[in-house]
């Protein structure tokens, strides 16, 4: 290889030379062009790094010290080197599965419609729905804070997703930054002169049971509903927060109600009340909601000793609703069951495992808290050495359901509900409830809620029957959403050019398959 003669004063120093195929060879010599040397003939590729330094004592510069590139330990006499220079490129390429999800049920288009945008049409570069949108798939797709959004307003993936890939300003990205989106989730209820975007709260909650209608082809013979109320624990003076005696710190004490996966309702409420307030009133929308499309279904309602009150269980005996609830132990219900706990002891010495007997009997509270004598069943349960009892209340009658299978099989399944929560809250930041307002709180509650919604359709649209059929929504984002790709645009196509070698390319490929054909027939399930 010939290179031209320095510039008086100035001397060549090749900071790397990287070559594959045919050996370096004198002549004829290549073009040299702003640091890069363009293939020659003899050659399969050269890549030439020129720096110009003084000549004057100056030390050659190491190899690996350059702004742009940066180097590693070499593997097998080859240079490790790295730079952010590989153009337009996405680590969430796997979103193009959100996009066909949403398509399938139209949760975007149908959560914006949900809010009122008082601003001039002509004059904005961001519309509602680009906005909300933005905001549920930055959620899904793992960006739980507003500033992420001022470096994902000019990712490639985040304009395909909003179906925008131009800004008609110049000052302005294809979707929104961060101080746009935190207008939107201000969260009045009416529109004023400085906030110009509101929301219905009634129509959102009503969105969550319509969408959960929609995921079934047909009518179900019985469906149950558990309930369940989790901490939100919050770090700063936001409105509405208290100190919780039984979680012991300062939080939001949400109610969450799910119907197997479907979640039906996410209500933000301060920690100053009983883990049952509230659940009434969602009840009766839910229940009527459900009805007025399946008006001949069974439904039952679940939940813990927390909801074991008789607000409700009057209310379930009132409407024809079906209910199995957690009672709190006291001394009054123990010594109903002394003989059945001194069996299980005995048997538990005998066998040298826990033992467990049942016994089905009417009960009352002494304090006629309760309004009569409803069936319970208690658990005796000797582990451990110790005695282990539970009980719970129902208004299934004892030829319907036997109390080992109650409490076994359909009690205990109540448990797959606290799963459910925990993908709302650790995997889609459902707690990230950190704004000043109760309101703006809840907001951002529904936001998060309608990420799990969409994550929920796509796993059981795309990926039923495959091995993440039951993972959580944090193992379908780490495996099919966060897939590096190129990205490369022409005037007919934008591609995204994936890792040929992703190892989830085979169920990642069946999934868009399934997604076509829901939006063919037109049909979430």
């Amino acid at each position: 290889m010939v290179i031209a003669p320095p510039e008086a004063g100035v001397r060549h120093t090749i900071d790397e030379i990287v070559l594959r195929g045919a050996p370096l060879r004198s002549s004829p010599s290549p073009d040299i062009s702003h640091g890069v040397v363009r293939r020659g003939c003899e050659s399969e590729k050269i890549v030439v790094q020129q720096r110009f330094i003084p000549d004057s004592q100056s030390a050659p510069m190491p190899t690996e010290c350059s702004a742009d590139l940066f180097g590693f330990t070499a593997v097998e006499g080859r240079e490790v080197i790295a730079a952010f220079d590989g153009g337009s490129i996405t680590s969430d390429a796997g979103a193009l599965l959100l996009r066909e999800t949403d398509r399938a049920i139209g949760l975007v288009s149908r959560f914006a419609a949900c809010f009122y945008d008082t601003r001039r049409q002509a004059l904005i570069e961001h519309q509602v729905a680009t906005l909300v949108g933005q905001r549920v798939f930055g959620i899904a797709l793992g960006y739980e804070d507003l500033i992420d959004h001022d470096d994902l307003r000019h990712d490639p993936m985040m304009g395909v997703l909003a179906g925008k890939l131009e800004a008609r300003r110049e000052d302005c990205a294809p979707v929104a930054g961060k101080s746009t989106l935190n207008r939107l989730e201000r969260g009045v209820l009416q529109p004023t002169r400085y906030h110009k975007i509101s929301h219905n709260p009634v129509a959102v909650r009503k969105l969550f049971v319509d969408l959960f209608l929609e995921a079934h082809k047909r009518t179900p013979r019985q469906i149950t509903i558990d309930l369940d109320a989790t901490d939100d624990p919050v770090h700063g003076e936001q409105e509405g927060r208290f100190f919780h005696g039984y979680y012991d710190c300062y939080c939001y004490l949400p109610l969450y109600i799910f119907c197997g996966r479907h979640l039906l309702a996410a209500k933000l409420r301060p920690a100053n009340i009983d883990g049952a307030a509230g659940a009434v009133e969602e009840l009766t929308r839910i229940v009527a909601q459900i009805r007025q499309r399946w008006p001949k279904v069974r439904i039952l309602v679940r939940g813990d000793s927390g909801f074991a009150r008789e607000e409700l269980m009057a209310w379930c005996e009132a409407n024809g609703v079906d209910y199995v609830l957690g009672v709190a132990q006291n001394v009054r219900l123990i010594a109903k069951i002394e003989s059945e706990l001194a069996r299980a002891a005995a048997k538990s010495r005998r066998s040298g495992q826990p033992e467990r007997c049942f016994k089905d009997f009417r009960w009352t509270t002494t304090s006629k808290s309760w309004s009569g004598h409803r069936r319970v069943v208690a658990k005796a349960e000797w582990t451990n050495g110790e005695a282990n009892p539970r009980f719970i209340v129902t208004s299934l009658k004892r030829r319907e359901c036997q109390g080992r299978t109650l409490y076994e099989k359909i009690y205990c399944a109540r448990g797959d509900m606290e799963n459910r929560i925990k993908e709302c809250q650790a995997d889609l930041f459902a707690d990230r409830t950190s704004t000043q307002t109760m309101r703006g709180n809840q907001l951002r509650l529904w936001f998060a809620s309608m990420a799990y919604v969409l994550m929920c359709a796509l796993r059981r649209i795309a990926l039923s029957h495959t091995e993440f059929a039951d993972v959580t929504c944090g193992t379908i984002r780490l495996k099919l959403l966060k897939v590096g790709a190129i990205v490369t645009k022409s005037v007919r196509r934008i591609k995204f050019a994936m890792a040929s070698g992703c190892p989830t390319a085979q169920v990642w490929g069946l999934a868009v398959e399934r997604l076509a054909a829901a939006n063919v027939r037109g049909s979430p399930g």
